[in-house]
Formats: C-alpha cells, sequence, structure tokens
C-alpha cells in the first residue's frame, strides 16, 4: 500500500491500541521485580533461581524481537500483534495461577513470546498509521507510555502484594489484554504486503543464538566475573553465530535484516547512538539505589519517589521533542538531547556524601530531559529509513537495541562500579556493599559516571558528524537544483 493511500483519520485511535500493548509489556517489567522477595519466600527458593523470573522473561523477548519484525513485513503486522496480546494475556493469567517456580519461569517465557510481539512491532504500526510529518510527535508518545509503565509499576506492584498476593501482578494484565486485543482488531488497519517471501529460518536461528550466548555471558559474567571460563566462551560463542549470521544473511534471497540498511551512515550512527545512550540510562538507574541508600542514607520509600525523576522528565520531553523533530528535522534535536545527556552524566561525577536532595533531582531531571530530547527524534529519524517493506524488521531492530542497552547497561556499568570499588578498598572480595566505606562508593560512583560521560561524548561526536553530512548533502542537493535550473 502507497503512503499516499494511507488512512489516518484513525490514527488516535491506533495509537491508543498500540499504547495498551507498550503499556503492558512495559509496566510488566517493572511490576515484577518489586515481586522477587515476595515471590522467593512463599515458593521458599533461593535468590539465584527467583532471579529467572525475570531472566527468562528478559531473554525470550529480545532473543525473538528481530526474527518477528522480518515475520510481520512477510504476513502483515495486525495478525501478530493480535497475537502478540493474546499470548501475553493468556501467560499472565497462567503465571498468576502456578503451582511452582519451575511452572512460573515456563509460563514467563510464553509472557515473553507475547511481549516480543507487541513490543518489536509497535514503533511500525505507529509509523504506518501517522503522516511522516506527525511521526516523531507519535513516537514521542509511545515513550510517554513506557515512562508511565516504568513509574506505576514498583507503585502498583508494592500496592497489589500489600493488599492482595504477588499473583495479582500477573492478573492484573488479563482485563488489560483483553480490551487491547479488542481495540486492536477493532481499529488496527490490516496492511497486508504483496507478493510472497520465505522466512529465513537458518539465519534466525543463527541470530538467535548469537542474541542468546551474548545476553547469558552478561547475566553470567555480572555474576561470577566476566574473566571465568563460562562467560567467555559464551561471549566467543556469540561472535561466532554473529559472523555466521551475517554470512547466512550476505547469500539469502530473503534475508531477515537486509546488510545494505547499515550502509547508509546516518542509519547507523543513529543505532549506535541509541544503543549507548539506552546502556547508560538502565545502568545509571541499576547503581542509584544503592548510591542512595549506603551513601545518603534515603529510605526504600524515598529512593523509589526519587527514581521517578528520569521517566518522569523523559515522559513529559519525548512528545515536545518529538513535535519539534518533525517540524525543524530529527537530527539537530539528537544533537540537543546529547548534550543535555553529557551535561547530566558529567555533573554526575560530583555526587558524593553530601549531596542533597534538590542536588541529586537537578543531576536526573538533566538525564530523564536529555534523553527524552534525544530518544524521539533518534527513533523517528531510524524507522523514516525504512522502505514500508522493513518497517517490520527495523522496528524490531530499534526495540532490540534498546533491550539489549538496558542489559549489557546493569552488566558493564555494574562492572565497572565494582571493579572500582575493589580498587579503592583494596579488597577483591568486597562484595557486601553494605560493609564497603562510604568514600570508596563515592568514587566509584563517580569513577562510573565519568565512563558514561565519554561514551555519552563519544555518542555526541558521531551524532554531530553525522549532522553536518546532513547538511553538507542538503546543500549539494541545493546547488544540484541550481545547476539544473540554470
Amino acid at each position: 500500500m502507497h503512503q499516499s493511500s494511507i488512512d489516518y483519520s484513525r490514527k488516535w485511535y491506533v495509537m491508543a491500541a498500540v499504547a495498551m500493548g507498550i503499556f503492558q509489556a512495559t509496566i510488566d517489567g517493572s511490576i515484577v521485580n518489586i515481586a522477587l522477595p515476595t515471590i522467593a519466600r512463599e515458593i521458599n527458593i533461593d535468590f539465584a533461581m527467583v532471579q529467572w523470573v525475570v531472566l527468562s522473561y528478559l531473554l525470550t523477548v529480545t532473543t525473538l524481537m528481530l526474527s518477528v519484525g522480518r515475520l510481520a513485513d512477510m504476513v502483515g503486522k495486525k495478525a501478530l500483534y493480535i497475537t502478540g496480546f493474546i499470548t501475553f494475556t493468556s501467560g499472565s493469567a497462567l503465571c498468576s495461577l502456578t503451582p511452582d517456580i519451575t511452572w512460573l519461569i515456563g509460563f514467563r517465557v510464553l509472557q515473553g513470546l507475547g511481549a516480543a510481539l507487541l513490543m518489536a512491532l509497535g514503533a511500525a504500526i505507529i509509523t504506518e498509521a501517522f503522516p511522516p510529518t506527525e511521526r516523531g510527535q507519535a513516537l514521542g508518545i509511545s515513550g510517554l507510555m513506557v515512562s508511565i509503565g516504568i513509574v506505576i509499576g514498583p507503585t502498583l506492584g508494592g500496592l497489589l502484594i500489600d493488599l492482595l498476593s504477588w499473583r495479582w501482578i500477573f492478573f492484573v494484565n488479563v482485563p488489560v489484554g483483553i480490551l487491547g486485543t479488542l481495540m486492536v482488531i477493532q481499529y488496527v488497519p490490516d496492511m497486508r504486503p504483496v507478493g510472497k517471501q520465505r522466512f529465513d529460518f537458518v539465519g534466525a536461528s543463527a541470530l538467535g543464538v548469537c542474541l542468546l550466548s551474548f545476553l547469558l555471558a552478561l547475566t553470567l559474567g555480572q555474576r561470577r566475573g566476566f574473566e571465568q571460563l563460562q562467560p567467555a566462551l559464551l561471549f566467543g560463542n556469540a561472535i561466532f553465530a554473529l559472523v555466521l549470521f551475517i554470512m547466512i544473511e550476505r547469500s539469502s534471497p530473503h534475508p531477515i535484516i537486509a546488510l545494505e540498511l547499515f550502509q547508509a551512515n546516518l542509519f547507523t550512527i543513529n543505532l549506535i547512538s541509541g544503543f549507548i545512550s539506552f546502556i547508560l540510562i538502565a545502568g545509571s538507574l541499576f547503581l542509584m539505589p544503592f548510591y542512595l541508600e549506603y551513601v545518603s542514607g534515603y529510605t526504600t520509600r524515598q529512593i523509589g519517589l526519587l527514581l521517578a525523576t528520569v521517566p518522569i522528565a523523559l515522559g513529559i520531553s519525548a512528545p515536545i521533542s518529538g513535535w519539534i523533530s518533525d517540524r525543524s528535522g530529527p537530527r539537530s534535536m539528537t544533537v540537543l538531547g546529547l548534550l543535555v545527556l553529557l551535561i547530566g552524566y558529567y555533573t554526575c561525577t560530583t555526587l558524593n556524601a553530601q549531596t542533597t536532595t534538590g542536588g541529586y533531582i537537578l543531576r536526573f531531571l538533566l538525564i530523564g530531559l536529555g534523553t527524552g530530547i534525544f530518544q524521539s527524534p533518534n527513533n523517528s529519524a531510524i524507522m523514516g529509513t525504512a522502505l514500508p517493506t522493513q518497517l517490520g524488521v527495523v522496528s524490531g531492530l530499534l526495540a532490540t537495541m534498546r533491550t539489549m542497552g538496558q542489559m549489557t547497561g546493569i552488566a558493564v556499568l555494574g562492572a565497572v562500579w565494582a571493579s572500582r570499588i575493589m580498587v579503592y578498598t583494596g579488597d577483591s572480595t568486597a562484595s557486601v556493599i553494605a560493609t564497603v566505606p562510604i568514600s570508596a562508593q563515592v568514587v566509584a560512583v563517580q569513577d562510573t559516571f565519568m565512563v558514561g560521560s565519554t561514551s555519552i561524548a563519544l555518542a555526541l561526536m558521531l551524532s554531530g558528524w553525522g549532522l553536518v553530512q546532513e547538511r553538507w548533502a542538503g546543500l549539494r542537493r541545493v546547488q544540484t537544483e541550481l545547476r539544473s535550473d540554470t
């Protein structure tokens, strides 16, 4: 279907339907974390085992999203999105009824399959439903829904556990899923691709092995140390599978990812910059509860409120930034967002035991605003490079970069922080954070944010180079038009 023949009159109904899926998948990621101690206690299992309630979900989602995006470009997005809602809702109901941890982990895999369908296709459906001149604003609103899910998840989870039981954190998804399914059936247009293509099962398998090996290596490395043999073997397997995947895709008539996409410098720059931002936002928010409790002495409730600074600021700035980028172009807004992020991360290198509540909020307000200013235009630029036949896989690629960035950030920045604590304490076994001197914790946090600042500076340089390239290309087009007119 050509862009000009698309009916945009129901775009906000489509947005509402997709927002239900985005909200449901996002809130599930944050609501379950707060229930882990309760689940471990009531089912009588150790912490190492209960962590797989989260990991099984994340691994399933991240491993499958790219393949889901490719499948959507072949058969259409609506049917798969409805399947995602039904699968996620069914998995949620089964999780709430689970008799033991084994079944719970299995049903979380089923939930993850549904979430992969929802998360991979949300941006693609929104991109189709809105005209290009409103794409940034629309993707910014979807970012707002992510922020709302992140903020509400822990609060709602704590409330449900206190008033009812941990099983209700899963059962609450059922009515939302039913409503979302009905809305997708009613409002999302069924736009089918023209022609028949074959799904590249061999390429999808190599990609799945690559992603799964990489994520397992991060997970095991974070817990056991990256110098151990098992994480090293998994990283090696991930590299081997990646090389194999690229070789398969080059020779495949119907590849999972058209490698020509990466020949466009601006597309690659946007993906790398986005990946860096996802790494840093996840890693910094993972570390802050330790700093706020052990260094600053805040209570758990106060920490929860302070952590809401970033998603609230992101939720406010993302739609506004998207709206501006629709009118002025995304590239200058991405550069501005990264500049604000650089200032925010650099100011965090001055965090110490005397930092006030206002000082913390001001620093992380900059990080939240910078992330919102950057992400909406950046996502819009990425989706704008995709042909109509590639929207699903590019949307899946964007979602995969986000979840991989989150897991990478927690593992890598967590490892940097822990290693700096060991350096400053002179103790290679300093693993109980509560016993580490505050002075060592402070300088370790400062060093970690210096690493973050350097990474954002790299992303800013890449994006600035992209801006120069874009302006230069525009100038050459104008010169060519002037010559042709004369």
